[in-house]
């Protein structure tokens, strides 16, 4: 079992950045395979950047390239999302999540455990 525990949320105006951390509690963290999501207010969850485990590998999505950095360090089971140039669309909980089944995944579905969430909201 893993757990996941997400910080460094809150209210910033657009333009602005924001860094949200993800402690796991893994023993072996650097054999996960983590993930960023988000959840908008009337939306689904969404993908916005995963890391493999070594943090060889990094992937975003295209509403966030250029903006927002995912870096892992495993010496302390933690996972980064470094959000810069925020937009108000950002608004929405940012979830941190963990795989071993697979290197790195865009993909809800491959994901087995989640963090509770933090909130990031933009002021436009």
């Amino acid at each position: 079992q893993v757990q996941l525990v997400e910080s460094g949320g809150g209210l910033v105006q657009a333009g602005g950045s924001l860094r949200l951390s993800c402690a796991a509690s893994a023993r072996t963290f650097s054999s996960y395979a983590m993930g960023w999501f988000h959840q908008a207010p009337g939306k689904g969850r969404e993908f916005v950047a995963a890391i493999s485990g070594s943090g060889g590998s990094t992937y975003y999505a295209d509403s966030v390239k250029g903006r927002f950095t995912i870096s892992r360090d495993n010496a302390k089971n933690t996972v980064y999302l470094q959000m810069n140039s925020l937009k108000h669309e950002d608004t929405a909980v940012y979830y941190c999540a963990a795989t071993s089944r697979i290197d790195t995944s865009r993909s809800y579905y491959n994901y087995d455990y989640w963090g509770q969430g933090t909130q990031v909201t933009v002021s436009s």
